[in-house]
């Protein structure tokens, strides 16, 4: 039997795949890549995971759960989503499978939560049953709630001792990523309960969240922990240039809007990260920007010699960014150009890279090694 139950057999309806016709060959350094369509028909995809039956679970930014089979058919939305703010860069966000998920069958999950002041990121979990999530229950939310419809980040990861990173944005309000006495700008960890870690670096402190790991992040839309390692890495959106890559330590800050590589959108200049070497130092930066979105580990044997690497989607990159980590440094960065804004990057259990297009009509594209 599937490990969801009937789950495998009642929620699909059906839908057609997208025709192969659209599969195509992409040069890359490293060799040819075979791009494939798995599934089309998704609005705004924003997030992707694979199911223990090799199913994918997909989030779609205006509100949408839904089961992806194998072959690219898409069931109905699922039931039982919390009311969401959906408009510009709100909605559903990323999932999460938790790590006792085959028994518990919980699914964690990011989204824009509405609510006085006007809305904020919130973490929530469910049961995933035949054609809904039930159970739901909010275990942590980003405060204050804010105005505005930018910069809600936002990444989950669960570290090897089963802490949960909740990566979030500054919801483009600039100063308070600064501020510890609020969540605006931070990575935040905490227990799958919602509760707070005893050993957190701001647990006491009378004027700080104790929720908060690290600060003075602007918008994080990547986040994995690397296989083998408890180390959390992060990319995070620059203003006008100036993406960054992290590796985020605890209690550190890591420097926004104070510095940046970037400039801000009407051209005033922001000091550089140099002068001011009591702010973390970023591991990588882009300028122009890749705008990353979604990020995983490559550990399958389908594309020789990327073991190890970091993977991220592009939006304004248009492809994947593949990098060779040696330690904290980068040694080598590789683009795989796919020409469509990507929102997430995950590897399959067959040892494909599967990425979202972040699109009215998305797509799943499943890469493999072109023959």
């Amino acid at each position: 039997m599937h490990p969801l139950g009937p789950l495998a057999f009642a929620a699909l309806i059906g839908l057609p795949a997208v025709a192969s016709a659209q599969d195509r060959t992409v040069d890359t350094p490293s060799g040819p890549v075979q791009v494939e369509t798995v599934a089309g028909g998704l609005v705004h995809p924003w997030s992707l995971e694979f199911l223990p039956d090799g199913r994918m679970l997909v989030a779609e930014r205006p509100g949408r759960l839904r089961i992806v089979s194998e072959d690219g058919n898409l069931s109905e939305p699922l039931g039982g989503l919390p009311e969401m703010f959906t408009q510009g860069q709100g909605g559903l966000q990323d999932l999460a499978l938790a790590p006792d998920f085959e028994q518990s069958q919980r699914v964690y999950f990011t989204f824009a939560e509405p609510g006085q002041g006007g809305a904020s990121t919130a973490v929530a979990h469910g049961r995933l049953t035949e054609n809904a999530l039930e159970d739901v229950q909010v275990v942590f939310r980003q405060e204050p709630k804010v105005s505005g419809s930018n910069h809600f980040g936002s990444r989950l990861a669960f570290s090897p001792d089963g802490k949960l990173f909740v990566a979030l944005g500054e919801r483009f309000k600039f100063e308070p990523a600064q501020d510890l006495s609020n969540h605006l700008g931070t990575i935040v960890r905490i227990n799958p309960d919602g509760s707070v870690p005893e050993d957190n670096p701001f647990v006491d402190r009378q004027d700080a969240e104790p929720e908060i790991w690290s600060y003075g992040h602007r918008n994080i839309e990547s986040a994995a922990i690397q296989p083998g390692t408890d180390t959390l890495w992060v990319a995070e959106m620059g203003p006008r240039g100036g993406d960054e890559l992290n590796m985020p330590e605890p209690g550190r800050n890591y420097g926004w809007p104070l510095v940046s590589w970037g400039e801000h959108y009407d051209g005033r200049d922001i000091p550089d990260p140099p002068t001011r070497p009591e702010l973390a130092q970023s591991a990588e930066t882009w300028t122009p920007v890749i705008s990353p979105s979604g990020m995983d580990f490559y550990t399958g044997d389908l594309f020789s010699g990327w073991q190890g690497s970091m993977l991220i989607g592009g939006l304004t990159a248009q492809g994947v960014v593949r990098l060779t980590l040696e330690g904290q440094d980068v040694a080598d960065e590789e683009r795989i150009p796919l020409g469509q804004r990507i929102r997430d990057v995950k590897q399959g259990p067959d040892g494909a890279i599967y990425v979202l297009t972040d699109e009215d009509d998305g797509e799943i594209l499943r890469l493999t090694p072109a023959s």
